[in-house]
């Protein structure tokens, strides 16, 4: 038990389990929406506003985070949130049954587990940046492909429950995914955990409003998260449509394919920092995605478009850690309030990406390519972006190495 109270390797590997929370949060739910529709006689309409009261949810805890965190602190705050995640994800299994109305249950669980995703996201971060580590540009890019990891082990592992066990033993499911936050919870507890500024240092959200380089940043994360979620929400109806396959091997043909080539970029950028500068290699990953969006939308066989979007989860892999990292180098004294509203930037653009191409394909008479093509925007600003603007100073490496 000291051992883990005193070493930071144990904060960041807490901080990683958290992100594979997250992936449970985002992922687990929308693998039962026909299940829903079919249990409780629950209609579609009502089943999709689930996914926009879970990240509705987030996107408002984004913006009160930057509030109360400081106040309460880091460890009871991320404590909180992986309490919550087990209890809104445990608490599907429970809810849907004893309340008359199912839908009123579910979305109770989804409330709670959204706000512990929310925190979650907005603290793991600066929990890591924290760390008295070389290389952080590394450890954050290996920080976030457990998003990614997390999101292929849900869905592989709950698709093998479904088609061993049945899927009409969801709610058993349910329960076992909610033991990883529990356990999180208890492992946080006894973690060491570092302010990313001291205490009263970090800057206001007045003084962040007005400093250039803040919007700037933010602008970056709307582009990583409208770049990567533009493509991975349309992957699998990407793979369906071009390919003719079922939505299981849809799903693995898209999505997963995706998510783990953007873990995959994360993890080799966490090897390869020390070689490649952060703006060399977000550039590089701009250029990537701008061509994986064209090859995606204009090849002329599915295949070829499948393996546009598969390198286009490559190449968005380390965008949103990336920008993360420069922030963190180009304003150090951000502070909480900086880590909040960079991941509400993020947000929103992960909901602004795949919006856009859905309103274009109808416009275009449901053209899912044309509609795909039209996103290829937002990795075109983040690439000016990160060549014409310059950052502030590089970041100090003269710390020990965890």
């Amino acid at each position: 038990m000291q051992n883990i109270r005193a070493k930071y390797e144990h904060t960041i590997c807490a901080s990683c389990f958290g992100y594979i929370t997250q992936a449970i949060v985002n992922n687990f739910v929308p693998l039962l929406f026909l299940t829903f529709q079919s249990q409780y006689g629950i209609s579609l309409d009502k089943i999709g506003l689930l996914v926009t009261v879970n990240f509705g949810i987030q996107l408002l805890v984004d913006f009160c985070a930057a509030e109360f965190v400081d106040r309460i602190g880091y460890r009871v705050s991320i404590v909180a949130a992986h309490i919550l995640s087990a209890l809104g994800l445990a608490g599907l299994a429970v809810l849907p049954g004893l309340l008359p109305d199912a839908y009123i249950g579910i979305i109770l669980c989804v409330v709670c587990y959204a706000i512990g995703g929310g925190i979650i996201e907005v603290l793991v971060s600066p929990i890591v940046e924290a760390c008295p580590t070389k290389r952080k540009e590394a450890v954050m890019s290996l920080l976030h492909s457990f998003y990614c990891w997390g999101h292929v082990v849900v869905v592989l592992l709950s698709t093998l429950f479904f088609l061993g066990i049945g899927i009409e033993n969801w709610k058993w499911l349910a329960v076992l995914w909610a033991l990883l936050p529990l356990a999180n919870a208890v492992y946080f507890l006894f973690v060491p955990i570092a302010m990313p500024v001291k205490e009263g240092k970090g800057m206001s959200m007045l003084e962040l409003f007005r400093n250039k380089l803040f919007w700037i940043f933010c602008i970056l994360m709307l582009c990583a998260g409208a770049a990567e979620q533009g493509m991975s929400q349309w992957a699998s109806a990407f793979a369906e449509a071009g390919l003719g396959v079922s939505k299981t091997i849809g799903d693995l043909a898209g999505p997963c394919a995706f998510a783990v080539c953007m873990g995959t970029s994360r993890v080799l950028y966490s090897r390869f920092s020390d070689r490649i500068s952060l703006r060399v290699g977000m550039s590089g990953s701009a250029v990537l995605c701008i061509i994986s969006y064209l090859l995606a939308s204009l090849a002329p066989t599915p295949l070829l478009g499948l393996i546009g979007c598969a390198l286009c989860g490559f190449s968005v892999g380390i965008l949103w850690p990336g920008t993360f990292s420069l922030a963190s180098s180009a304003l150090p004294v951000g502070g909480t309030a900086m880590f909040a509203f960079l991941a509400l930037a993020g947000d929103m653009g992960c909901s602004v990406g795949p919006t856009l191409v859905g309103m274009v394909s109808e416009v275009l008479g449901s053209d899912l390519k044309r509609g795909i093509l039209s996103a290829v925007i937002f990795p075109a600003i983040l690439l000016t972006i990160v060549l014409l603007v310059k950052f502030g100073a590089e970041r100090s490496r003269d710390v020990k190495d965890v």
